[in-house]
This record gives C-alpha cells, structure tokens and sequence, in this order.
C-alpha cells in the first residue's frame, strides 16, 4: 500500500484562516445578539400593550429615600462601619484612613 505524501500548509495560509475564522465568528455572534435584542422589543411592545417610548417617558417619577432625621442615632459606631468598609476595600489599615466629614446625599 502506497503511503501518500501530504504537504503541510503555509504559515501565514493558517494564520489568515485562523484570523478569518475569528471575525467570522464574531460577526455571526454580533447579527445573532441584534435578532434576538429585535425579538425581545417586539415580545416586549406586545406584552405592554404599548411599544412608544413616550409613555414610558411620562411616567411619574418614584421618591427613592423616605425623609429620616438628619441625625444620626449612633454616629460613632457609622463612622467606624463606614472606615471598616472603605479599609478592606482599599486593603489598607483602619488606623491609615481619616473621615473628615460624611453628608448624606
């Protein structure tokens, strides 16, 4: 039985192919997230009854936050909660952080 030579392909010939694959793939995975952002509009126009972004704009507006006193009960103990928390995030110590004044927003 005759063993057939293969002849191995070019460098840049795979790594065009290579490339090629890639943004081809990419391209389908950008067309496939637009059809599905379209269906899911429709389906969401038809569940509300209504698909204007007018009525959405004209809906009244949700107060966030209640009105609490402007004083805070145990303001030593927030105080030391709020350089714990921003401590462990920055992985600094407690001591090497300095409150100079806290407002609520």
């Amino acid at each position: 039985m005759p063993i057939l030579a293969v002849q191995e392909p070019s460098i840049p010939l795979v790594v065009l192919l290579g490339l090629g694959m890639v943004f081809v793939g990419l391209i389908c995975i950008i067309i496939i997230c637009y059809l599905l952002g379209v269906i899911i509009r429709l389906l969401q126009g038809n569940r509300d009854g209504s698909g204007d972004e007018s009525s959405q704009a004209s809906a009244p507006a949700v107060t966030a936050v209640p009105a609490v006193s402007a004083d805070i009960e145990n303001r030593q103990q927030f105080v030391a909660a709020v350089s714990a928390a921003i401590a462990e995030e920055l992985g600094t110590d407690v001591s090497a952080i300095r409150i100079t004044s806290i407002k609520k927003l």
